[in-house]
């Protein structure tokens, strides 16, 4: 009796062991229609980025592209109007923005377009467009914040145009034109704003990083009318 005991114990974890382990086969063949519907779909996902990449945009950023030859030319002018508008033979950066908004070439566009706003004294669409625009360049960076600094202060909104200023003053330590200048504003609307130790605080900070650019020359000069000569 142990014997056939021992036997029927065997047969019975043979059987859980074959339960346990289904065959390749077995998966397979459970299994097939779902393996092979996802594989579709990453080939099919794969296949449509490259051939949205290959043939849409590809060429509508070589469109946009070109169009922004002619408008960044009449914004070199000073042509502002012409540039955001543009006329019989450009576009301008309105309707690049409008034709090709999800190229690079279209979101620069929102850059310039902002900085015409500026210039033609429209600045809260200034700052509509400067904030839609995104950039990885450092330089860019430094320009962009520094125009909403300049939008938000003719606007009369100091405390925003601070912030701004500042931020545009020190992304980039190594432009050495910008930054002093920017910080040199920030500490001038402190000033206005009547909190002079934050106005002394970004003067000395000028003064530190920048001592040999002209508004690091004026700062000593601007820290003196705030009563600190150290």
């Amino acid at each position: 009796m142990a014997e056939v005991k021992h036997t029927e114990q065997t047969t019975t974890h043979k059987t859980v062991e074959t339960v346990r382990r289904p065959t390749a086969e077995q998966f397979w063949s459970k299994n097939s229609k779902l393996i092979t519907g996802a594989l579709v779909a990453i080939i099919l996902i794969i296949g449509g980025f490259i051939a949205y990449n290959n043939f849409v945009k590809g060429p509508e950023e070589e469109k946009a592209g070109n169009a922004m030859w002619g408008a960044q030319n009449l914004y070199k002018i000073d042509s502002f109007n012409l540039a955001l508008n543009g006329n019989g033979a450009t576009q301008g950066f309105l309707k690049i923005i409008s034709k090709y908004g999800g190229t690079e070439s279209g979101n620069l566009a929102k850059f310039y377009a902002g900085s015409c706003y500026l210039q033609l004294g429209d600045f809260n669409n200034a700052v509509k467009y400067l904030k839609d625009f995104s950039t990885g360049s450092q330089v860019l960076q430094v320009r962009t914040n520094g125009l909403l600094g300049d939008a938000y202060a003719e606007l009369g909104k100091k405390p925003e145009a601070v912030d701004y200023y500042k931020k545009a003053g020190t992304i980039f330590k190594e432009d050495n034109i910008n930054s002093p200048e920017y910080l040199f504003r920030a500490a001038l609307l402190y000033q206005d704003l009547g909190k002079n130790k934050e106005a002394i605080a970004m003067l000395q900070q000028l003064k530190k990083e920048y001592p040999l650019s002209p508004r690091g020359f004026e700062a000593d000069k601007y820290l003196a009318k705030l009563g600190e000569t150290k």
